[in-house]
């Protein structure tokens, strides 16, 4: 084919893949709703009822007639319940699936359109960093079982993937004389890659937030709902966060703070020159580093952990979007 065929079928699975992420996030948004439905459905008629005999009778609630109305709220969840929530997570798990391999196939359409490797501009590099976040997501999803993440990663490739359609697209074309340079695969990989297992690592941390005010809750005599309840320990997701980040601090550190000097060299004439896009990628470094650190010497887990893993990830965000979009330096040649 040629290198116009080739951008036509890139142009058309990227946008094919937009569309069964989001129906994968849909589904994933359905299985949470399911979730939360099936702890109301149950847990109101309860109380409803004891309200009703209540006012009935003019009395007021002993500890004892009070003492089963959370437990039977907290295991409202029966089989038919059960089933729908599985079936939701599998179907938006197998969307995910099918949304990768359009996405795959619309990366390496691009990489052949423009015959080289497909990030050398804001969009290309948007596409491509998307896929490396469904690469980590179900990678992990095999090892771990990182489901739960599934709305939080479907929504972000969506994002991702419309900006990039709708308002970062450029026609596929030769490299900007400084990019020529097999460092070009090193630096930007790399970054791609750590920057998958960031947002992996982020959207856990969001989670293990939500799940340990959850159990704090339980102890205090309340109920937790059924998606709540199927996602792991709060100590697991702590757990597994660090995991996730711990694998792409180095590669991070490597790609962006070792390879990325080593290219500026050749390509500037200097390994270092605080370009904006260099004191963001440090940033970034310092924060991660700031988590690991902690951890390891502080002894600092659950939810200062995921605090500054939080933060790290925004900053990440902003160093990804904010600064090519926003601020002019060396890096400008990667915006629109």
């Amino acid at each position: 084919m040629t290198p116009e065929t080739y951008a036509h079928v890139s142009n058309l699975l990227i946008p094919t893949a937009t569309v069964i992420y989001t129906l994968a996030m849909v589904s994933h948004a359905m299985e949470w709703a399911l979730g939360r439905a099936a702890v109301v459905r149950k847990a109101v008629p309860a109380e409803a009822k004891e309200a009703a005999v209540l006012v009935g009778s003019g009395s007021v609630a002993s500890p004892a007639a009070d003492a089963p109305t959370a437990p039977a709220a907290a295991g409202a969840e029966g089989p038919a319940a059960t089933e729908r929530l599985d079936a939701a997570s599998r179907i938006g798990l197998l969307l995910t699936w099918m949304g990768f391999v359009f996405h795959l196939g619309g990366v390496v359409t691009r990489g052949l359109a423009a015959g080289r490797v497909p990030w050398g501009n804001m969009y290309e590099f948007s596409v491509t960093a998307s896929l490396a976040v469904a690469i980590v997501y179900l990678i992990f999803v095999q090892r771990y079982k990182l489901q739960y993440l599934g709305l939080g990663v479907t929504f972000v490739i969506t994002a991702v993937l419309g900006l990039a359609s709708l308002a970062l697209y450029t026609p596929a074309g030769p490299l900007v004389p400084a990019l020529h340079s097999y460092w070009l695969v090193i630096h930007v990989s790399a970054a791609a890659i750590s920057g998958g297992a960031f947002t992996v690592g982020g959207l856990i941390s969001v989670l293990y937030l939500v799940k340990a005010r959850a159990e704090r809750k339980v102890l205090d005599g309340g109920t937790m709902s059924a998606a709540l309840r199927r996602l792991p320990a709060a100590e697991a997701m702590d757990g597994s966060a660090y995991k996730v980040l711990a694998f792409a601090f180095p590669l991070w550190t490597f790609g962006v703070l070792v390879a990325g000097p080593i290219w500026a060299e050749h390509a500037w004439g200097r390994y270092w020159g605080w370009d904006p896009k260099e004191v963001w990628s440090l940033v970034t470094w310092v924060v991660y580093a700031a988590y690991l650190h902690a951890r390891a010497t502080a002894g600092w887990r659950g939810r200062r952990a995921a605090t500054i893993a939080i933060v790290g990830w925004f900053v990440f965000i902003f160093n990804f979007v904010g600064v090519n979009l926003l601020v002019s330096g060396l890096h400008s040649y990667a915006g629109v």
